[in-house]
């Protein structure tokens, strides 16, 4: 679909049960509309370096993907997937006959004043919500498939990719950071080099498991049990991490937000039911994964303001990117 169908689907669609007022929201991969007791995502036709959803049965599979994997870590929120139809310019979900367009995940909605982010905002995040999310994080990496093989510094790769937005933060943003960017890449380059056998180390070990892939505070929902969803299904490579990575995520977010004291809080519970951090070699590639986070964080705002609708758009989205290549260079200041 296109964003002009989506906009249309809004004023004039139809959606199963009753009728509802429709609630848009947008990232810079999908839709998600807001109905009812219910949310129907729909990813957006696009191709990147990293995902492709650009055509319709590549978005049927990818959404088939999504229910299965994101089951492992909710319960009851993951319904199934629903096409998307089209009859006589008139958009609806499920129901017999019509053109299918695309394909919507539908998942029960949740409370979005439990949402953890929205939590964090009103410093309502208690060390008692860290303990019970890290034991379940810890617990699901317990079970979670062990990646035997892999090459161990896709990472290195992965975060030089920043150098993709280098040109346009030079143009849009600062020179400055434009060199950090420079600055940090080499850093990486180097960290590498001086500890690859830490990452061979942990591979044997058995580290690296079949992941969430996204864990930060937008996409859990502190109930009871806690509900992390909208894991990475569009690439393996992405999910297929050191555990040590995945919670880097979720520390990195939580130091984002001037709480670094439940950072390490979390961090704490999580090592007591499952020991990730074992060594000093443990501790500085945690300290340069959360620097990856940070990496990601940043390309990903730049993507977004490269994509604004408007100025107020790019500018919420450029003040993002500069707070992470900040908080990157930091972090990567501490492995000096």
């Amino acid at each position: 679909m296109t964003s002009e169908a989506i906009h249309q689907f809004i004023l004039a669609g139809k959606f199963p049960g009753r009728a509802c007022v429709p609630e848009l929201v947008e990232t810079h991969i999908s839709w998600v509309i807001l109905c009812g007791r219910f949310a129907y995502k729909i990813k957006k036709p696009i191709r990147y370096s990293f995902l492709d959803f650009s055509t319709l049965d590549r978005r049927k599979v990818v959404c088939e993907r999504e229910v299965v994997l994101n089951r492992r870590l909710t319960k009851d929120m993951y319904l199934g997937v629903e096409p998307v139809k089209q009859n006589e310019g008139h958009y609806f979900i499920g129901a017999d006959g019509g053109e299918i367009v695309d394909y919507a995940v539908v998942m029960r909605k949740q409370d979005p004043a439990r949402q953890m982010d929205r939590l964090l905002a009103r410093g309502q995040v208690s060390a008692t919500h860290l303990a019970n999310l890290a034991g379940k994080i810890a617990d699901f990496h317990k079970k979670t498939s062990i990646i035997i093989t892999m090459d161990v510094r896709d990472v290195q790769e992965k975060f030089n990719d920043l150098q993709q937005e280098q040109g346009y933060l030079h143009d849009v943003l600062n020179k400055q950071s434009a060199g950090l960017i420079s600055r940090a890449v080499e850093a990486s380059d180097s960290f590498m080099n001086n500890h690859e056998g830490i990452l061979h180390r942990r591979l044997r070990d058995g580290c690296y498991r079949d992941c969430h892939g996204d864990l930060h505070s937008r996409n859990i929902f502190l109930v009871q049990p806690p509900q992390v969803f909208d894991c990475i299904e569009f690439n393996d490579d992405l999910r297929q991490i050191d555990v040590l990575n995945e919670i880097a995520f979720l520390c990195m977010d939580l130091d984002a937000f001037g709480r670094q004291d439940l950072s390490g809080s979390f961090l704490d519970f999580y090592n007591k039911v499952l020991p990730c951090i074992k060594t000093e070699g443990d501790r500085r590639l945690f300290i340069y994964y959360k620097s990856y986070r940070s990496n990601v964080r940043a390309k990903v705002n730049s993507l977004r303001a490269r994509s604004a609708r408007n100025a107020t758009e790019q500018l919420s989205a450029l003040q993002q990117t500069e707070k992470y290549l900040q908080l990157m260079d930091a972090y990567l200041q501490l492995l000096r």
